[in-house]
């Protein structure tokens, strides 16, 4: 795809930008993906990072750019919009919920109102199965007493199996654990924890992995987020005593959160 090369943003693309958008912030925008996979383990080669990578489309997409690049944008969409015979894990629910909802966008956006249905449904299927099957409550049945009792939220979920770790972080390390079942914090993010209480458990079950030492600062804005739900001085506090974020995420993004919780 021309757009997605070394060039940065389409000359379009600045120029609708009012100069916002320059060419070397665009080619860290969608090219972070395909130049540090190690660091971006899932943003854009593997298939529930492609959703994300559509959402930033979306926050570029002006009417020329979209015009002449809207083959190019499907093919993005249409890569994980489509049945698979490979699902037999998933890790972040929240990635599958912001691609069905980037789709959804993307439909709004193009006019489509097919492909808008779609993927408001499947996105809502998506936080009806994660508040199920990820989301574990104090008085939950789902799983077993013992499990329910040290957990509140899973963290790889198989087809016959659950895991408490991550790929990349051990059971301990709760407050990951939140924040890869809720990045990128997006507005669809108050859809999927809408339960006050819910969150107000998983919040305490968690902020206790902060005192660990050498607890990284990127997480802990996901965590600090959901606590803004019910505790909005609190979470501003928080947030505001943050070094670092986790990429895709921003002091930015965390006030707009914050804010626009009350």
């Amino acid at each position: 795809m021309p757009w997605k090369l070394d060039e940065g943003l389409p000359a379009e693309v600045e120029e609708d930008s009012g100069g916002r958008i320059g060419s070397r912030t665009g080619e860290r925008l969608l090219n972070l993906g395909l130049k540090e996979l190690s660091k971006e383990m899932d943003f854009y080669m593997i298939k529930n990072g492609e959703g994300l990578l559509l959402n930033k489309d979306l926050m570029i997409l002006k009417l020329t750019w979209g015009r002449k690049y809207k083959a190019q944008a499907y093919s993005v969409m249409e890569d994980f919009m489509n049945l698979s015979t490979n699902g037999r894990n998933q890790m972040g629910i929240s990635e599958p919920v912001n691609a069905y909802y980037a789709a959804a966008l993307f439909g709004m956006a193009y006019g489509d109102a097919q492909i808008m249905s779609i993927g408001s449904t499947l996105a809502a299927l998506e936080i009806c199965a994660a508040k199920m099957w990820w989301h574990v409550k104090k008085d939950g049945n789902i799983y077993e007493k013992d499990f329910t009792k040290e957990n509140r939220i899973v963290g790889i979920l198989w087809s016959n199996k659950r895991d408490s770790g991550l790929w990349f972080a051990p059971a301990e390390w709760r407050e990951a654990r939140v924040g890869i079942q809720v990045l990128p914090l997006c507005p669809i993010s108050e859809v999927l924890f809408s339960d006050v209480k819910y969150v107000k458990e998983l919040v305490e079950w968690a902020m206790p992995s902060l005192k660990r030492d050498g607890v990284d600062n990127k997480m802990k804005g996901y965590l600090f987020a959901l606590q803004g739900i019910y505790d909005n001085e609190g979470a501003l506090k928080n947030v505001k005593s943050l070094k670092g974020f986790e990429d895709g995420n921003s002091m930015t993004n965390l006030l707009w959160w914050i804010f626009s919780r009350g």
